[in-house]
């Protein structure tokens, strides 16, 4: 089943340089995609279209039957609700404990006081921090916080996973901790994850679905596919 449609999507600068240019790629539901390309690429423009940090002005962006690209500012948090999203920096609450990290993307929804407590204990045993429910960010290791910021992103069992360079400031031992644990949410949970990233033995060693993006287009789609510089 397909969860997302990209259809013919530009996105230009304010200078009317093309971020994004005449972009079309469909994506299942339950897939584990990795974007690759060179910084200026359009690679992190397209993980924004995704989320409506960034808006493009022409085609579709087709989310879980919603129209991203179509949507009004005030209804944005429509699609957002559907989805998860992990930053390279974490962007953690640094006063509030592991638990109320987690609780909070729950609490903001409306969700019910009594499914908050078993909701977060679920995501954490995920991630292998349930141990740390009264721990504060600055206690906590970076992959161990980038965990917090895993449970926070899937509290909520959002349809979409969405990674923007989720490793970026871990050591390689601890990015093949994160990549794991997003392996096995991806295969147990079915969430469909679609991963930013600079990281060529993390891609190599996956083996999953890489989009090339090579100014602003899509230059290669290949399954099961490898970081190959001369693609880039």
């Amino acid at each position: 089943m397909e969860l997302i449609n990209i259809k013919d999507v530009n996105v230009k600068y304010p200078n009317g340089v093309y971020a994004i240019k005449d972009f079309s790629v469909s994506i299942k539901k339950g897939d584990f995609v990795f974007v690759i390309g060179k910084t200026g690429s359009g690679k992190s423009t397209f993980i924004k279209m995704l989320y409506r940090e960034v808006k493009p002005f022409n085609g579709q962006i087709i989310l879980s039957g919603l129209n991203v690209a179509k949507l009004k500012n005030n209804k944005v948090y429509k699609i957002r609700r559907k989805l998860g999203v992990i930053f390279q920096d974490y962007r953690l609450l640094e006063k509030l404990t592991v638990f109320e990290n987690v609780a909070f993307a729950l609490e903001v929804v409306g969700t019910e006081k009594k499914k908050i407590q078993p909701k977060v204990l679920k995501a954490l045993e995920v991630v292998g921090l349930k141990n740390k429910t009264r721990s504060f960010p600055n206690q906590l290791s970076g992959g161990e916080q980038q965990r917090v910021a895993i449970a926070r992103a899937i509290v909520n069992n959002p349809k979409l996973l969405i990674c923007d360079e989720p490793t970026g400031n871990l050591d390689p031992e601890k990015s093949m901790e994160i990549m794991d644990i997003l392996n096995n949410i991806n295969k147990t949970l079915g969430t469909t994850i679609i991963m930013a990233t600079h990281d060529k033995t993390i891609v190599n060693t996956m083996k999953k679905r890489v989009l090339v993006i090579k100014n602003g287009k899509l230059a290669k789609d290949s399954e099961k596919g490898v970081y190959n510089d001369a693609d880039l």
